[in-house]
């Protein structure tokens, strides 16, 4: 649904945001969300809350190795090898 007609943002782009962690003046920066006229502020406050509540942090899922195929992490500092002498 369109929530701001103005910049033409939906709620899903809002709460897309929301969900990445950031917070609804953030949000007001980055997508321009009620700097017109005003009327959408409400409502997007509203999508940024309920999605800020019920997922406070951002869903991060692990990266992939491009070559590999298998999931690649950071080795831990105490894995890391010495250069050799």
């Amino acid at each position: 649904m369109i929530v701001c007609v103005c910049r033409r943002i939906s709620d899903r782009e809002i709460a897309r945001h929301a969900r990445a962690g950031l917070g609804f003046d953030e949000i007001q920066f980055e997508l321009g969300v009620a700097t017109q006229c005003g009327q959408c502020e409400g409502c997007a406050r509203d999508v940024v809350a309920q999605c800020s509540g019920s997922c406070p942090t951002a869903h991060i899922k692990l990266a992939t190795h491009p070559l590999e195929g298998s999931t690649w992490n950071h080795p831990s500092p105490s894995l890391q090898l010495s250069p050799a002498a």
